[in-house]
């Protein structure tokens, strides 16, 4: 029999053993565009959350949502842990991601904004700054994954 002292100088094994040894961060994707992308609609979000939290707790729970889903969808592709689950449509998942968080994002802004507090118009500056950057993620969603491709025989 093996001790622990084997399996730590064996090589991983090939298969679904290997699978189960942890979640490895890709670094290229973390700088990438979506990557980018992801962490800055994450920290936008955050300040957006500190911002109602000090102003505003009854729209805190909106801002802390889209943190908490932003940080999955960044967690996920990271990872490449959403790969395992090869029967959800990412990119439409991610497009629709991206437009509820507009949605929310616009209203709540808006509605922050009309108390005249100086930690709720921050969180309104942030919160069109944010839904910019959203709809920037949409779009390139959109062209990159969900636009049908045209080929020369569809333009005939």
């Amino acid at each position: 029999m093996f001790s622990a002292w084997d399996r730590r100088e064996r090589p991983p094994e090939e298969g679904a053993a290997a699978g189960l040894q942890g979640f490895g961060v890709d670094k290229t994707f973390l700088s990438s565009l979506k990557g980018i992308l992801l962490e800055t609609e994450l920290a936008l979000t955050f300040i957006i959350f500190i911002c109602f939290t000090a102003s505003i707790s009854a729209y805190m729970a909106a801002a802390l949502l889209e943190f908490l889903i932003t940080l999955a969808f960044l967690f996920l592709y990271a990872t490449q842990y959403y790969q395992r689950f090869d029967r959800l449509n990412w990119p439409c998942l991610d497009f629709l991601r991206c437009l509820s968080a507009i949605i929310i994002f616009l209203v709540v802004s808006f509605a922050a904004v009309t108390s005249r507090e100086g930690a709720a118009i921050a969180a309104f500056v942030f919160g069109i700054i944010l839904v910019s950057v959203f709809a920037y993620d949409a779009f390139k969603i959109y062209r990159t994954e969900l636009m049908p491709s045209t080929t020369e025989g569809d333009q005939q």
